[in-house]
């Protein structure tokens, strides 16, 4: 296997939480009301599989790799297009989530703003996918042996493997300062 195939094959989950949200934004907009329950879904989908799973093996490893190669204009191009579009979908999921932050505290509209950042991320993400899949992976596979190709496969994989001890790490350290605050708020000593 090449490279980018598990990363293609990472393309095909994205898409279908793509699809998702399309199924789930006419009813958000004829109701005027979202579930701030599957906005969380969708959120910690796109931060911890999208962007730091999927986005972290690009950048932290291929395009690591890359940098190191005599690229043509043209790849060097596309790849720092491709970070830029990473920033833009962060920061688009930021808005979604500040959005939907606001809505959940009842202002009805940040609606609105969950709207759009849905919308842009429907249309972002089939985008940056088809500029990977068929223009940039296809085209920089002249950069690596098979070898090279190998050693990429074999550092994904490591990635994968610390990936999900970092995310339930983060997970239990939040849960641990918000219960802690609790803890805090709630002892009879600080009322005093």
């Amino acid at each position: 296997m090449q490279a980018r195939g598990p990363l293609m094959i990472e393309h095909r989950l994205i898409e279908r939480m793509i699809s998702l949200i399309r199924v789930a934004l006419p009813e958000i907009e004829s109701t005027r009301r979202v579930d701030p329950v599957f906005i969380d879904a969708a959120v910690d989908f796109i931060r911890v599989y999208a962007d730091r799973t999927h986005h972290g093996k690009e950048e932290d490893i291929l395009f690591r790799e890359l940098e190191t190669r005599s690229l043509s204009d043209e790849h060097r191009r596309i790849m720092n297009e491709l970070v830029d579009e990473h920033i833009f979908g962060r920061q688009t999921t930021k808005a979604l989530v500040e959005a939907n932050e606001r809505y959940r505290s009842g202002d009805k509209s940040a609606l609105n703003g969950i709207v759009e950042s849905l919308k842009t991320l429907c249309g972002f993400y089939p985008e940056h996918i088809a500029k990977e899949d068929k223009i940039f992976f296809p085209s920089t596979r002249v950069y690596f042996t098979n070898e090279e190709e190998q050693a990429l496969l074999a550092e994904f994989s490591e990635f994968d493997r610390k990936m999900i001890h970092e995310v339930f790490t983060a997970k239990i350290e939040r849960l641990e300062k918000e219960m802690s605050r609790e803890a805090i708020g709630n002892n009879p000593r600080n009322a005093e």
